[in-house]
């Protein structure tokens, strides 16, 4: 009886990580050549599972506003680095270095970003160096 129930939990264990296997790797959506900075202001922060998002109004070169979307690490990364949502309100200045999608889209995967008292955070993204640029 005991083997049926171990075979049990180790069988909807299996089920339980499925979703896991689904995760996007780095390679597949962000290119590693193309790492850039961006400099604007707060609109959002998403802190949720299984990344955690900060949306940026940008200008570009002609001045037209772009939303841009930053990819994080999960929020408990970013909790165990120190970081907290509420490091994040809307209008804050940041400057934020990352790669940039590979689909053209104003997306990118956050390195690190510079809040105006001059904290660089860190940002626990996916990209396979794991180290922030220089």
């Amino acid at each position: 009886m005991k083997t049926h129930h171990l075979l049990l939990i180790a069988a909807l264990s299996i089920v339980g990580a499925a979703p896991l296997l689904a995760h996007h790797a780095f390679a597949a959506e962000y290119d590693a050549k193309q790492f850039i900075t961006v400099k604007g202001s707060l609109t959002g922060v998403e802190w949720i599972n299984p990344h955690a998002w900060l949306h940026v109004d940008v200008k570009d070169e002609s001045g037209h506003v772009v939303n841009w979307a930053i990819e994080f690490g999960s929020p408990n990364a970013l909790l165990r680095k120190g970081l907290r949502k509420t490091d994040f309100p809307a209008g804050t200045e940041v400057v934020i270095e990352g790669y940039r999608a590979k689909n053209g889209t104003a997306t990118l995967n956050g390195r690190s970003v510079r809040l105006p008292d001059g904290r660089n955070l860190f940002t626990g993204g996916s990209a396979p160096d794991e180290q922030p640029q220089p």
